[in-house]
């Protein structure tokens, strides 16, 4: 738990962007615990149905395209890549 409070506390995102990020990813992984306590922490940051919806529609856009990415094995870009 100290890890869980550690990131979620207050520094460059702000609480509704962490526990967005947090909805997102829990439904990805299906974990019906994380989907419940973090959808109302959620909503008690402000988080609107219309939100709730567009949060999970992008998850399922990212799933399905990076299964299509991985699938086709497609190159990444040498301008998305960072230099070191």
């Amino acid at each position: 738990m100290d890890n869980v409070k550690q990131v979620l506390a207050p520094g460059a995102l702000d609480p509704l962007t962490k526990e967005m990020i947090f909805v997102a990813v829990s439904a990805t992984n299906n974990c019906e615990y994380c989907q419940h306590s973090h959808t109302a922490a959620a909503r008690k940051a402000g988080m609107s149905d219309a939100m709730l919806a567009e949060v999970l529609a992008v998850a399922a856009l990212a799933n399905e395209t990076n299964r299509q990415a991985n699938g086709y094995r497609i190159e990444v870009d040498a301008k998305f890549k960072p230099i070191f």
